[in-house]
């Protein structure tokens, strides 16, 4: 089954400037959750920011930030217990999660959307942990649970469907 733009959300889990530069590759993460938010805009997706205990981790990067329609300040784990639910668009039932840490906020977050029924699909290429293992382990758990596994391109195309897309080249520019 595609993606379909009028159907997705993208929701970015804590890429938190203190917690970033813990992360493996936290570098390569950040950029592809930009590419992403960029290509989602230029689309029309709305997208979505959390930030855990921002008091003591602080708000997400800058560059994050600045592209997140809404940023929901959470305390738990998963951000469904703080209310993501309530501030999703309605009739989108594909959410993107991307983010940090892969296996507690951004799996956590998933597993709280999956038992919500909505359809998940992680950017496998724009999420993270402080181990490249529990990074591993947390993308295999929800490949079980029924979320969809794809790569930050393989949405961006699918999302666009053909090469006569209006914006077409305007994505293609971000792939590149």
């Amino acid at each position: 089954m595609l993606m379909e733009a009028s159907k997705a959300v993208l929701v970015i889990v804590d890429l938190q400037g203190r917690l970033m530069p813990a992360i493996h590759d936290g570098e390569a993460v950040l950029a592809q959750n930009v590419r992403l938010a960029k290509i989602a805009q230029l689309l029309e997706i709305p997208v979505i920011g959390s930030e855990q205990n921002s008091g003591k981790l602080g708000p997400n990067a800058l560059e994050i930030a600045a592209l997140c329609q809404n940023t929901l300040q959470k305390t738990h784990f998963g951000a469904c217990e703080d209310g993501l639910t309530d501030i999703l668009p309605p009739g989108r039932t594909q959410i993107v999660v991307t983010g940090c840490e892969a296996h507690v906020c951004m799996l956590q977050t998933a597993i709280g959307l999956l038992e919500r029924d909505y359809e998940v699909i992680i950017a496998i290429d724009a999420v993270g942990s402080r181990l490249p293992s529990s990074r591993d382990a947390a993308l295999s758990r929800l490949a079980t649970l029924g979320a969809q596994l794809l790569t930050v391109e393989m949405l961006a195309f699918e999302w666009l469907r053909d090469c006569r897309h209006p914006r077409f080249r305007e994505v293609l520019a971000l792939i590149k």
